[in-house]
């Protein structure tokens, strides 16, 4: 098989005795899913017995795609259906002479199985994942999990071949960022293999790339991780880079927003906001007590009153507004009047079009972050890293559809980042001063 350079540098990591995790791409055309195929295809000829998964997040464009370029690779090698391995179209398994077995899954995250208890019986040798950026990180882990079969009579590691595209998900703060800063542990790596290092591919495929819009050409063409494409996307990607910089921000009164976790992997973020000058500050592993106590430290310290003081009300929350008497924040609440909205005929002012109050305050944080009139007072890189990612991530939910505007679901921003955005939501709450009633003068804006 005569492989490119990166796919060879590939290979070399899918074959070491260090290496579990290995992702590949970045761009359109670098030799993908050949590399997978070619790997699933030696390792199962290379050791009888085993067990090797090519999956995909759906199965049917596995079959159109990832499947085809594994006949491909068999051609290439001489190898034939019949001959030296059989496909069953049913099962959807790929059986060769000496035992070994390749399983087509599909590992799309559908509501019925959000666990994925369907992975829960297998085992498996090792795993091939063909654009790993459509699937959740809770597959991709479940899936690692299961990967243990005839590993030690093999003298095997278990090792997971991901290929993608850029994506603002797991795979950008996994592997790509990390792999950027240097950061990326020794059992990982990360490949980046574009059309220009596949010297393979034929050159109308480049020429095509070359005429695509700006964004699909930075990130397919030029494997840029930081271009997003997805026309649900509410802030521009400049736009949130500018609020680190946008240091003219007028100072204003003082508020103080806090989104509050107990225990466990979410943080507890606490801003304090002079107009829409935003310090945010985290803290792991604290009580509400606890967290109560340094709200009541911060009010005291910058003379905020309760009455500017909003916490998120849900869950445990509840505790922190409870003890401070500060104000709520209910996610799925009804949203507020827009106050500079006319007065409608019962003399009230008009609501707006968003399915609860979450939806609201984050668009409207949306349209202030593109009026460039939000700055947000950070100099730790990693910090600052993580809250470009959760307000990439403020994205509009089922935009296709008529009805009432919301914003994409929390569980679904941790599907693809890998964590609960609580920088982003803290942000967010912010805007509720901005709809809320004020007994200040009508042109005074806050």
């Amino acid at each position: 098989m005569d492989l490119t350079i990166k796919q060879t540098i590939a290979l070399d990591f899918l074959e070491d005795s260090v290496t579990t995790d290995i992702l590949y791409g970045g761009g359109a055309g670098g030799g993908k899913s050949i590399l997978g195929t070619y790997w699933l295809l030696k390792s199962c000829f290379k050791y009888p017995d085993t067990r090797w998964l090519m999956g995909r997040s759906e199965l049917k464009t596995l079959k159109e795609t990832t499947l085809v370029s594994f006949f491909k690779v068999c051609e290439i090698q001489n190898i034939k259906a019949g001959i030296h391995y059989s496909f069953n179209q049913k099962s959807n398994t790929i059986h060769f002479k000496n035992g070994s077995l390749i399983i087509l899954k599909d590992l799309f995250n559908y509501p019925s199985d959000p666990n994925f208890d369907s992975l829960g019986s297998l085992e498996i040798t090792g795993a091939f994942v063909d654009e790993c950026n459509q699937i959740t990180a809770k597959a991709k882990d479940i899936l690692r999990s299961r990967i243990r079969h005839n590993l030690s009579e093999n003298k095997l590691i278990p090792k997971m071949l991901m290929t993608c595209n850029p994506s603002k998900n797991w795979v950008y703060s996994e592997y790509y960022k990390p792999s950027k800063s240097g950061t990326l542990p020794p059992d990982k790596q990360f490949i980046k293999a574009l059309v220009t290092d596949n010297d393979k591919i034929d050159p109308s495929y480049y020429e095509n790339l070359l005429k695509l819009d700006k964004n699909s050409k930075e990130r397919l063409l030029f494997g840029n991780f930081e271009f997003d494409d997805d026309p649900a996307t509410l802030i521009d990607y400049d736009r949130i880079l500018d609020c680190f910089t946008n240091t003219g921000v007028v100072p204003r009164e003082k508020f103080i927003t806090v989104d509050v976790a107990r225990f466990g992997s979410d943080s507890t973020v606490i801003g304090l906001c002079e107009g829409y000058r935003v310090k945010l500050t985290q803290y792991r592993g604290k009580s509400v007590t606890q967290v109560a106590a340094l709200v009541k430290q911060l009010q005291e310290r910058h003379n905020v009153p309760n009455s500017n003081t909003i916490a998120d009300e849900d869950g445990v929350g509840g505790g922190v507004v409870d003890i401070l008497g500060c104000k709520g924040f209910v996610n799925n609440s009804m949203p507020l009047p827009n106050p500079q909205a006319p007065y409608n005929d019962e003399g009230g002012k008009n609501k707006e079009n968003f399915v609860n109050l979450k939806s609201q305050c984050y668009f409207k944080l949306a349209e202030l972050i593109n009026a460039a009139e939000i700055f947000i007072d950070c100099e730790d890189v990693d910090v600052k890293g993580l809250i470009i990612q959760e307000l990439e991530q403020v994205k509009q939910w089922k935009m296709d559809t008529d009805g009432k505007k919301a914003i994409m679901p929390k569980d679904k921003v941790k599907e693809y980042i890998g964590r609960s955005p609580d920088w982003a939501d803290t942000l967010m709450m912010r805007m509720w001063f901005w709809y809320a009633p004020r007994y200040i003068f009508a042109d005074a804006e806050y």
